[in-house]
């Protein structure tokens, strides 16, 4: 991680931060029920009861345990209960069982917040610089988990044949459909990877320089109207399409469509956090795989972008571009026609394996584990979603999940040849 001293906020704004982070994961929960919170519908996903104590126990483990001495944890269970995947710091509760963690209480996760909250706050207080780092790690690492923590929701209430609604939504005025338009990007020489000094995670470091050859690269994502033509193109259909792997995949799990779409007599709907609707055709198409996206390219006659022209042409774009208002959780159609949506609507898949850029270095100890060991079988995807909190959004941010995945917002960018 990007933790340089002197890229450190204030003391004051490092604990105003902390706290409004803390605040917006409880805001996240506050709609749902106590049996909601503890339900886990997959094994990749997590309770977001889960997800509470975790973030809490990523401060208590990472920060309070190491810097007050003689801490006493709030519970020495919980060190190993919400451990997540860090051997480091000893044994874990195995993910697919996180379900199952009936007990401790929501009311119990609630005090264990309390108590990390209060005791950070003392040693902030107390004036001790040498945590920010870790604190401002902390930070950044809850704000991923409140991510997950839609994702997560959106799978469990899917899987709920009343189709519940998460938060009603605000009207959105629909969307045409527009032509696609590509941008032309020549020959040369660039520079990707975090630059400057705020905050980053490892794997965005270290810059380094690229030679890409000439390309073009559409100037917004693939709409839920487009994805339709290829399923009524027969695009589930065509072996010719699908990587060979992705073919297996495609028969094994049945998909016939993205993830949460479903085949009424008068057409397509799809669940999302608001509820059980009708695609807008020119919102971005979200929970896809690598091999859907890749099949999408392919008959387009286009292909993914790698995470270098990806971030290339995404640094030539205004940052402050299309991003999904407050409690507006799913992709959105363009506010004008011909608009270029790059940030914050979907997770755009790349052709590009997770791997370290050159120069790469973990940090020492278990925090260490936060990326570099998960640089295997795994793609990039960029971009930032509508459940992505807007201030992680920036062109050098790397995602990355296996092939298959499906239950993140993640969408398609086309790129092409020009040679």
């Amino acid at each position: 991680m990007n933790l340089q001293p002197e890229q450190a906020v204030t003391a004051a704004t490092l604990r105003e931060r902390f706290f409004a982070v803390r605040a917006r994961t409880l805001q996240l929960a506050q709609p749902l029920s106590a049996e909601d919170c503890a339900l886990q519908s997959m094994p990749d996903a997590s309770p977001v009861k889960w997800h509470l104590a975790h973030t809490t126990w990523f401060f208590e483990t990472f920060v309070l345990a190491p810097a007050i001495p003689g801490y006493r944890p709030f519970h020495p269970e919980f060190r190993s209960l919400f451990n997540s995947y860090y051997v480091g710091v000893g044994p874990r509760h195995p993910r697919p069982q996180r379900g199952l963690i009936s007990r401790p209480s929501f009311d119990d996760i609630l005090a264990y917040r309390c108590h990390v909250n209060a005791r950070i706050a003392a040693l902030m207080d107390a004036g001790a610089p040498a945590w920010d780092a870790l604190i401002e790690l902390g930070i950044q690492h809850e704000q991923q988990h409140q991510e997950l923590i839609l994702t997560d929701l959106k799978h469990l209430l899917s899987c709920n044949p009343l189709d519940p609604v998460y938060l009603e939504a605000r009207p959105i005025p629909q969307g045409q459909r527009m032509p696609q338009h590509w941008q032309s990007l020549p020959d040369g020489i660039r520079r990707i990877g975090h630059e400057g000094d705020s905050f980053c995670f490892d794997n965005e470091l270290p810059r380094h320089r690229v030679f890409l050859d000439a390309f073009d690269i559409a100037t917004r994502p693939v709409t839920n109207g487009e994805y339709a033509d290829f399923i009524a193109d027969g695009g589930y259909e065509s072996h010719d399409l699908w990587l060979s792997e992705g073919w297996d995949q495609r028969h094994a799990q049945g998909w016939q469509a993205p993830l949460y779409w479903r085949r009424e007599a008068a057409g397509w709907t799809v669940f999302t956090l608001h509820g059980r609707r009708v695609p807008e055709p020119s919102a971005p198409v979200c929970h896809v795989s690598f091999f859907e996206a890749d099949a999408y390219a392919r008959w387009a006659g286009a292909r993914l972008p790698t995470e270098a022209e990806w971030e290339s042409y995404a640094a030539t774009q205004q940052l402050a571009g299309h991003f999904a208002e407050a409690g507006v959780f799913e992709p959105r159609a363009p506010a004008a026609a011909g608009a270029t949506q790059v940030f914050g609507d979907v997770w755009e898949w790349t052709r590009s394996a997770y791997e370290p850029y050159p120069g790469y270095r973990s940090a020492p100890g278990a925090v260490g584990e936060y990326n570099g060991k998960f640089m295997s079988n795994q793609y990039v995807l960029r971009g930032g979603s509508c459940a992505t909190p807007h201030s992680h959004i920036r062109a050098s941010y790397r995602n990355f999940f296996p092939a298959t995945a499906r239950w993140q917002f993640s969408g398609i960018r086309l790129a092409r040849d020009t040679r």
